[in-house]
């Protein structure tokens, strides 16, 4: 799939630990949430229509280019492309997941961003996403992915590492309803401040698109993954399994999405 005419954000903080790993818990010291675990915000890594960087596709299911002068970090992902319905105010009056995927929201590891949006795009083939796709059912408790968990490898000199985490998808702090609920919310209401950015001001500026690509948040790491940063030749793989019928290995399934990509 391509989703040159998406809007494609983030949520930031929506694993218990992921930011305190990758250090960036000191970027949300001033923002308040609802909730002591509710996620951070979100930020977008691609704005459809967009003079800035963020204009630029920055989306490979194969290759993962590296960052000139940074370091980086995967950062592995359930992804979901979801129908957006406005009102007659051109609000977001709803989000609608239509299919779920994996998703590599590479992420540069250096202080002093002034936006989280600084770290996660930096040109082509900086952000990774699945080939495959697997249609939701109902993004609600019973549904398909309930039974779903998420996790990565690294694939160095021939030896493959755990990078990020087994985690179920139910491990999610926010998911199903409660996660709708709260996107809407930051995407109608979330203002520029701190590290976060006007979201209302974003979609406006690229036309109201009819379609959403959201990472809903990142695993913590394993000990590998916390303490090594990518380098050209490494093999990466962000994988989603059911539980019911498949196991973690790299190995494809006809239930299992699998994305590679090659560092270069």
């Amino acid at each position: 799939m391509d989703f040159r005419n998406a809007i494609c954000f983030g949520v930031a903080g929506n694993f218990a630990h992921h930011l305190e790993q990758a250090g960036e818990l000191e970027d949300f010291k001033d923002v308040v949430t609802e909730e002591a675990d509710a996620p951070k915000g979100i930020f977008p890594f691609y704005l459809p229509h967009s003079d800035s960087f963020l204009g630029r596709y920055p989306i490979s299911s194969t290759t993962l280019t590296l960052p000139n002068d940074d370091d980086a970090q995967v950062e592995p992902e359930i992804v979901l492309a979801c129908d957006i319905i406005y009102d007659e105010n051109k609000k977001v009056a709803s989000l609608v997941p239509k299919v779920f995927g994996t998703f590599n929201d590479c992420t540069i590891r250096k202080e002093g961003a002034p936006k989280i949006s600084y770290k996660k795009s930096w040109g082509d083939d900086s952000k990774g996403i699945s080939t495959k796709f697997i249609d939701i059912d109902k993004f609600s408790k019973g549904g398909i992915m309930d039974n779903y968990h998420l996790c990565s490898y690294l694939l160095r000199d021939g030896v493959l590492h755990e990078y990020g985490v087994d985690a179920p998808l139910l491990g999610y702090g926010y998911f199903y309803e409660k996660l709708i609920s709260w996107l809407i919310d930051k995407m109608n209401n979330q203002k520029d401040f701190g590290p976060l950015e006007d979201m209302a001001e974003h979609i406006k500026n690229a036309n109201y698109p009819s379609q959403a690509l959201i990472t809903i948040g990142a695993t913590a790491y394993a000990v590998f993954g916390e303490s090594h940063y990518l380098q050209s030749g490494d093999e990466i793989f962000v994988i989603a399994y059911d539980i019911r019928v498949d196991d973690s290995s790299i190995k494809d399934s006809p239930t299992k999405i699998v994305l590679h990509q090659t560092v270069k």
